[in-house]
């Protein structure tokens, strides 16, 4: 009997289709972040909308307001995710994006066109949330333990190439017409909303989602069908039987969502630690400056360096394909240099990015402004290089299952939350105090780096359950959870097991009863669809972490 299909694709070639949707999703997030900055000054836009020219309050509003709509977005996945579905959550995003799209296209003079294109821009914003607090979820669930974190990366990277192709169709658009100049740059979007809405309907839907909705011959075609297993097989039994445990594990039998006083309790799981750590991390990306660069780059070169209109949207597109280059950096040196020195070592990068860029702006001349710029790019090469991808793959790693799903939404609604106050003000923040702007974005930076350095334990190359036994280990000990995440060795499944004992994470009962959950273990050493232990699995739709056995461990138990 062969696997079953969805859209005649079953096995890798469906695990590719879903990957591309999900991918297609923050490439259209990354467009979004870049398709107003080359729009806002110019004189076919402002012409039209009159409340914004020569105003920086009115354009920081009317770029801002579109990430009040995706926190709205994100809010309404913390609350009803769970029970819509993540295929349907990506259907309604790209819907009501494209919706969004329409009316601040559809604006014109002879009637109220900025309030139009506000509304606009908010619902727009409202369907990019649902999609960045449903995407990641939707791809870590559908995916293979052993390649999650290389997707986020990759994820990540699509923002950069998204900002890039925004910027440079601003670029092309401004030789038009009026009309076109900023009509077709935001219609332009509708192609990606298109593909996501469309794809979604004919992609399969969560296993773990359909598991814990207590949908069992549903989730086993959807295993099956992405394993290329057959339905009746032992591994597509194995592997639900798996899931099942760690659903049971987490408290989800008999219920659809996580409660949210779960969020906030700590002991030995440290649950709300965790969840503040994952939420920091997006909060610490959008006040570092990122934002006012990617955002505001035409505007900071004319203002602030003195360049013309023209090269002012070619540098920023110069930029974008910097920031692209460096963005894919993080998919190569993200497990051998960790998380923490990635963080660290792109604060320090940023922070004396901002250095160069005020510096150079004190002296007010166009020879010392030209100063300025290298600092906007070493900035923008970067922040690609590490906290573009890291603060979508920490939150996700270091959040125990019980409560993955709410706080990485918590850590989305801060990210947008923060990113609206950094868009709104920034504008503002050049027009009075010039590069004062720089000097903030440098100090906020350097306050990076002692929250990072006493606070984020490391989480590379560690599966779920070593992160659970080092705030275990942290909190019992009485020692600091970074110096936990040192002092602990990489374990084995066993050796986990034994310290979760050690530690009262899990006692010998709900061991012996998870053991016989599961009677038989599937041993192929060296196979890339080796099964991994619950958490591993489930996270795996999940965790990113490569917790498959290695060669010769032929005693692994799948717990």
């Amino acid at each position: 009997m062969a696997p079953p299909t969805f859209m005649g694709l079953s096995g890798r070639p469906l695990s590719l289709a879903v990957s591309t949707v999900a991918t297609t999703g923050f490439l259209l997030f990354g467009y979004d972040q870049g398709v107003m900055s080359g729009i806002i000054t110019a004189p076919a836009f402002n012409n039209l909308f009159t409340a914004t020219k020569d105003n920086s309050t009115m354009q920081g509003l009317v770029t801002a307001i579109y990430e009040i709509g995706c926190l709205f977005g994100a809010i309404l996945i913390l609350m009803t995710g769970d029970l819509l579905g993540r295929r349907k959550g990506m259907i309604l995003g790209g819907i009501v994006m494209i919706i969004g799209v329409i009316i601040q296209v559809t604006a014109e003079r002879n009637a109220t066109p900025l309030a139009q294109f506000v509304v606009g821009r908010v619902i727009t914003g409202v369907g990019n949330g649902i999609n960045t607090s449903t995407i990641p979820t939707y791809q870590a669930e559908c995916s293979k333990t052993t390649n999650r974190g290389l997707l986020i990366c990759i994820e990540g990277g699509v923002i950069a190439f998204g900002t890039l192709i925004a910027y440079w169709l601003d670029y092309g658009a401004s030789y038009g017409p009026d009309n076109l100049v900023w009509r077709f740059p935001i219609a332009f979007q509708i192609i990606f909303g298109l593909f996501v809405s469309v794809g979604s309907i004919f992609l399969p839907e969560s296993p773990r989602w359909l598991l814990t909705h207590e949908r069992y011959e549903e989730a086993e075609r959807v295993i099956a069908a992405l394993r290329g297993y057959e339905v009746s097989s032992e591994e597509t039994k194995l592997e639900k039987a798996v899931i099942m445990d760690s659903i049971r594990a987490s408290g989800f039998v008999g219920r659809k969502t996580t409660p949210f006083k779960a969020l906030f309790t700590n002991g030995k799981t440290q649950h709300f630690r965790r969840m503040m750590l994952g939420a920091s991390s997006q909060l610490m990306q959008q006040v570092g400056g990122c934002n006012a660069v990617i955002y505001y780059f035409p505007i900071l070169f004319e203002k602030s360096i003195g360049q013309s209109h023209n090269i002012s949207l070619l540098l920023g597109g110069v930029n974008m394909i910097v920031y692209s280059i460096f963005a894919t950096v993080s998919w190569f040196i993200i497990e051998r240099a960790g998380r923490r020195k990635l963080f660290l070592w792109g604060t320090v990068g940023q922070m004396m990015s901002m250095v160069i860029t005020f510096a150079c702006l004190i002296p007010g001349t166009p020879a010392a402004a030209k100063g300025a710029a290298v600092g906007l790019f070493t900035y923008i090469a970067s922040f690609g290089a590490t906290w573009l991808p890291l603060p979508w793959l920490y939150p996700a790693e270091v959040n125990p299952i019980k409560t993955r799903a709410k706080a990485n939404a918590v850590s989305t609604c801060s990210n947008w939350l923060f990113n609206f106050l950094i868009v709104m003000v920034t504008p503002i923040m050049i027009t009075n105090i010039g590069w004062g702007t720089y000097l903030f974005f440098a100090v906020v930076n350097a306050c990076f780096l002692p929250v990072i350095y006493f606070f984020y334990p490391e989480t590379a190359n560690r599966s779920l359950e070593e992160i659970d036994i080092i705030f275990a280990k942290g909190h019992v000990e009485n020692m600091t959870y970074v110096r936990a995440a040192k002092e602990l060795p990489y374990l084995t499944d066993a050796e986990v097991e034994q310290e979760a004992l050690s530690y009262g994470l899990i006692t010998s009962t709900s061991r012996d009863d998870t053991l016989n959950t599961v009677e038989k273990r599937i041993s192929r050493s060296g196979s890339e669809d080796e099964v991994v232990n619950e958490h591993g699995l489930e996270a795996g739709f999940g965790d990113g972490i490569n917790t498959a056995p290695q060669a010769g461990k032929d005693e692994e138990i799948v717990r």
